[in-house]
């Protein structure tokens, strides 16, 4: 199935989403890769105040390369999500309600998708010149000495994406033994 949806729209609509689903996704994304991570976890072991709020919110495992001139952002493709696996449980269960990277998640990342009811969402890896097509506006809003692993506030207009771990415990990384 296909659908277009809003950020906003994730929480919502997660439940009736399957792996394997085609989504084009518009709406406001942040960017956040290792180094941010640490970042957001010791700031929510602070008490600190967060980048962004992270109830509805969707994160890009990406880190774009620097904007051409007259270009919103860079080269914007999926960085491997295995890598923010250690941070992913705590973030859905905080209503997080999407990660979009490329590859497989591990069962803790998968369990918290399912009792959370969110969704992960996998980008065609490779293919960050195509990927910036479909992000309109690109600002930092935190660490911004870590560069291009800074948080940054995306937009994106009809974002090709694929659900590949959904709510209700279906998972495209999972190969059916029959």
């Amino acid at each position: 199935m296909e659908w277009q949806l809003d950020t906003k729209e994730l929480q919502e609509k997660a439940k009736d989403l399957r792996a394997g689903d085609r989504v084009l996704l518009s709406g406001e994304v942040f960017t956040s890769r290792d180094a941010a991570h640490k970042r957001i976890m010791s700031a929510l072991d602070n008490g600190e105040e967060l980048p962004f709020e992270i109830k509805g919110a969707s994160i890009y495992y990406a880190g774009p390369t620097p904007t051409p001139d007259n270009l919103p952002i860079g080269s914007c493709g999926p960085t491997t999500s295995g890598r923010m696996d250690p941070f992913a449980p705590r973030l859905y269960d905080l209503g997080l309600s999407c990660t979009i990277g490329k590859g497989e998640r591990s069962k803790e990342v998968c369990d918290a998708i399912k009792r959370n009811g969110a969704v992960y969402l996998c980008a065609v890896g490779g293919a960050g010149a195509l990927a910036c097509k479909s992000i309109t506006s690109c600002e930092v809003i935190a660490y911004e000495d870590l560069g291009c692993e800074s948080v940054k506030r995306l937009r994106f207009d009809n974002f090709p994406l694929i659900v590949a771990i959904d709510s209700n415990g279906g998972n495209l990384f999972e190969r059916n033994s029959d």
